[in-house]
């Protein structure tokens, strides 16, 4: 079995602002030297993990992450019947159990039904909750100290699998990551530019006022992304308790996920939906190595002025990947390519391969 896996990809996107920073501009990085776009891991695996195509591919097997675990339960147990105060106090120890409960507020009696960090919780964990909401309001009681040991150590949640859990207050629970993202980085310098934009009363006629009622300003900026994934099978298996089929399902949603799913930010004003236009797919047992140094010269300076940027950057990664290999050994045991300009690989054929890289 290879332990890891391994996926390169190339994706361009048109004009767009795919993930904001706190002023509201297209994410960037300095990398050898210049300004490159980004896009974090945290916006990647947030779009990946909640997208109607992973949802599919693993339906059932999805977990939730909230702070407002302690509210759902509350809801329920009113609903049921049970006194404000009593559902208040049950709702809130239950929710204590997987996070510090917020400070109790005069003015807001919900309050201490949050809690303090986000929790990822899977659909086995969720059952356990809900089984014993159950029993409390058929029983008219509080929950006793020995039902309230509700989170597990392992995982029936694909997401939590590949992404990890970290419980400051129950470090025991937690679940180690077996899947690593990198920040999305262009292979090309770029700079922001500032789309300025107006909106129009569609019922002013202008004889008063024929200015517009908007006037607005966002950053935006065209790039061909460099991403990159590293799945560690063996620990999403143990994440998984165990369930390797699971495990290939949860690898081949992924990938096919990363492929063509984009980020959300500004979708409606950029339309920038787009599938990676080159992917490589590495499996073996060799210590990982991101192929981000094949950029580190920007394709723009390279001098090549007969080929375009995508075409510069495949061959970047191809010389990167070779060069490797010369000089420390084969990297990978297998490899498989799709390279949509060669009309190179097939959809299915990778899938295959990381889906059941033995």
């Amino acid at each position: 079995m290879s332990r890891f896996i391994q996926i390169h990809l190339l994706t361009a996107y048109p004009p767009a602002n795919l993930n904001r920073d706190d002023q509201g501009r297209p994410k960037t990085a300095k990398m050898g030297g210049v300004d490159r776009l980004r896009v974090s891991s945290q916006s990647l695996k947030r779009h990946w993990r909640t997208s109607e195509l992973f949802g599919q591919a693993v339906s059932g097997h999805l977990g939730t992450r909230t702070k407002r675990l302690g509210l759902g339960i509350y809801d329920r147990l009113t609903e049921a019947g049970i006194k404000d105060k009593n559902a208040l106090t049950w709702a809130a120890t239950i929710a204590g159990e997987f996070g510090k409960n917020k400070k109790a507020d005069k003015n807001d009696p919900l309050n201490e039904l949050e809690i303090e960090q986000l929790v990822h919780i899977g659909p086995d964990e969720q059952a356990q909750i809900d089984q014993l909401v159950a029993t409390l309001i058929e029983e008219q009681r509080a929950p006793e100290k020995g039902e309230l040991d509700l989170l597990r150590e392992t995982t029936s949640a694909v997401d939590i699998a590949l992404f990890g859990r970290m419980l400051a207050s129950k470090p025991a629970y937690n679940i180690e990551a077996a899947c690593q993202v990198a920040h999305a980085i262009s292979v090309h310098p770029v700079v922001i530019e500032d789309d300025y934009f107006t909106a129009v009363d569609d019922l002013n006629d202008g004889r008063e006022d024929a200015g517009s009622s908007h006037i607005g300003e966002t950053g935006f900026a065209a790039g061909l992304f460099y991403s990159y994934l590293c799945i560690n099978r063996e620990q999403l298996i143990e994440n998984l308790n165990g369930d390797a089929a699971l495990a290939n399902r949860a690898i081949a949603a992924l990938i096919e996920t990363a492929i063509k799913v984009p980020p959300s930010g500004k979708q409606n004003s950029f339309a920038h939906q787009g599938y990676a236009s080159y992917v490589l797919a590495e499996a073996g047992n060799q210590q990982p190595r991101s192929l981000s140094v094949s950029f580190l010269k920007p394709v723009e300076v390279r001098g090549l002025i007969d080929k375009d940027y995508l075409t510069q950057a495949v061959d970047a990664i191809r010389q990167q990947y070779q060069g490797f290999d010369q000089v420390y050994g084969p990297c990978a045991d297998r490899r498989y390519e799709i390279c949509v300009g060669e009309r190179l690989g097939a959809m299915g054929e990778l899938l295959d391969f990381v889906g059941g890289a033995e």
